[in-house]
């Protein structure tokens, strides 16, 4: 039998780390993810206790994140390993709502800033088509960067998590990275 080894997103078998002046870029490959949906009539749930959030919002609880997507529709997200069945975790926590495994879908980057919320919100400017109060520290959207779609969840006011298709990978870091290296030239 062959010996498969594990790949993240970015095709290597560790996660891709970078720094650009301020600003520190890394593939997250622990994030588990699972989109739920209410049915019909259904009961909105609060999973692993949360308080499922609005438009334009995230809520979190420890080491388990849940975004909206759309009416009746949110991501959840939690640190877990790879092979954690996290879907299933969260099917027992929201019985009569529709559950979706997500993990394999998407890829997150982290960036940190080193400095404070500034370089973030620069970077954020050469990046997406919103307003700077879109993505205030506790604020998640969907938007556009460069021709893909992502989520853009700002933790706090020095670190970011942006979530894109993992068939699209290797373009969401090429453009991150781009635009920060372009700041850190100008800096």
């Amino acid at each position: 039998m062959t010996d498969l080894t594990p790949l993240c997103a970015l095709g290597a078998p560790e996660p891709r780390r970078t720094a650009r002046g301020a600003l520190s870029l890394t593939e997250n490959p622990d994030l588990a993810l699972a989109s739920l949906a209410l049915r019909a009539g259904g009961a909105q749930p609060a999973p692993f206790g949360l308080t499922l959030p609005g438009p334009g919002a995230f809520n979190a609880s420890g080491e388990v994140l849940a975004l909206w997507t759309g009416p009746g529709q949110w991501m959840l997200a939690a640190e877990r390993s790879p092979d954690a069945d996290f879907a299933a975790e969260l099917r027992a926590q929201a019985p009569g709502c529709s559950i979706t495994e997500q993990t394999g879908g998407w890829c997150c980057v982290e960036i940190a800033s080193a400095t404070g919320a500034a370089p973030l919100d620069r970077l954020l400017e050469k990046l997406v088509n919103l307003p700077p109060a879109a993505l205030c520290p506790g604020r998640a959207a969907r938007t556009g960067l460069h021709h893909l779609s992502v989520f853009v969840i700002r933790r706090s006011t020095d670190r970011l998590a942006v979530l894109g298709m993992s068939s699209a990978a290797g373009s969401l870091w090429h453009a991150l990275d781009a635009a920060a290296l372009r700041l850190e030239s100008f800096a």
